[in-house]
């Protein structure tokens, strides 16, 4: 686990409640989504990631990377084990690059970014990439309709998948654009992300208007993500969690690093205003409850990093139950 602090940008006060509000989009819900439930509005959170670039000319996007970077700098540790060089590696939500602006050429030739918003797609120039790129602008819940089948060696995604609505279905298209053999591999937000914030929401909203509204994303748990691999078709699976805790001089700083990020609520139904003196009690609980002693407040990152490789003849294979020669007793 990993502790970060985030400065102080900006006094509470100076803050207007309207920040708060999700994007209201008058389009309807997209049609074309891989499942049968729309949990997110997809035409909503590509404008909130589109108007998060954009912002001060990307100045305010670029110092909101500290999330993204650090678990981009996890999952090359994690790339790198793979003894193996590849011709191109297919960023799957690549946001501004966080990835792929840390691959070099001796593991890979090119990367290809592939990111729903346009703006944050072609935000860094490709001066800030040691390897070739190439920017696709395409919904990664159909990523078959911009990638071909089997023509992929290796995909990598990081922190984009917890926002699409059918992440079993999405799996099998990974599976289905790898080459045999291919590797995947993802990192996403766990169902722990930002509890405190959560919970301090909730709280202040029962306290205040007799009821909640969801203003935190529901995200997958990490038992299920190696069911959801192994039914992709995915083998030799490989999941492990950990936790990036960021402090905040308060809970108004949280909020307006998500919004920045790009990160603010996008679920399908949900209130577009939190009234001011909701947020106010929030603030006060969330500071009472998770409160550090010299004032600041934290927030927790969960983090699910998973492997998993496209069957192919020549991968190695369990040997069958019972076939073992050695007797543990033995060895032990």
């Amino acid at each position: 686990m990993l502790s970060l602090a985030r400065k102080h940008l900006a006094h509470p006060s100076s803050i207007r409640a309207q920040a708060y509000a999700s994007v209201s989009s008058s389009s309807p819900v997209n049609p074309t989504s891989v499942g049968p439930f729309q949990v997110f509005d997809r035409n909503v959170k590509r404008i909130q990631k589109d108007r998060a670039a954009a912002r001060d000319g990307g100045a305010r996007s670029r110092t909101v990377d500290y999330v993204r970077d650090e678990i981009a700098d996890r999952m090359i540790e994690r790339f790198q084990d793979i003894k193996r060089k590849f011709n191109t590696v297919l960023d799957l939500g690549s946001g501004s690059g966080h990835f792929s602006k840390l691959l070099d050429a001796e593991t890979t030739g090119k990367a290809i970014l592939l990111d729903s918003s346009e703006k944050l797609l072609h935000r860094d120039p490709d001066t800030a990439f040691d390897v070739e790129v190439e920017r696709i602008h395409a919904d990664e819940e159909n990523l078959l309709q911009a990638i071909p089948p089997n023509s992929q060696e290796a995909i990598v995604s990081c922190l984009s998948l917890h926002w699409v609505n059918d992440l079993p279905g999405v799996l099998v298209q990974i599976r289905e654009a790898l080459k045999p053999d291919g590797v995947f591999l993802g990192a996403l937000f766990g169902g722990d992300t930002l509890f405190e914030l959560r919970t301090s929401l909730q709280l202040a909203e029962v306290e205040r208007e007799g009821g909640i509204s969801p203003h935190v994303s529901p995200m997958t748990d990490s038992r299920d993500m190696s069911n959801l691999l192994g039914r992709a078709g995915f083998t030799l699976l490989t999941v492990d969690v950990d936790e990036v805790k960021v402090a905040y001089p308060s809970m108004w700083e949280l909020m307006e690093d998500l919004q920045d990020m790009g990160e603010n609520n996008a679920v399908v139904g949900r209130r577009h205003f939190i009234h001011r003196d909701t947020l106010a009690a929030a603030s006060a609980i969330y500071k009472e409850l998770h409160g550090h002693e010299d004032g600041s407040v934290p927030a927790t990152f969960q983090v699910i990093y998973v492997i998993g490789w496209k069957p192919a003849p020549n991968q190695p294979k369990p040997l069958e139950r019972g076939s073992g020669q050695t007797n543990l007793k033995d060895v032990l």
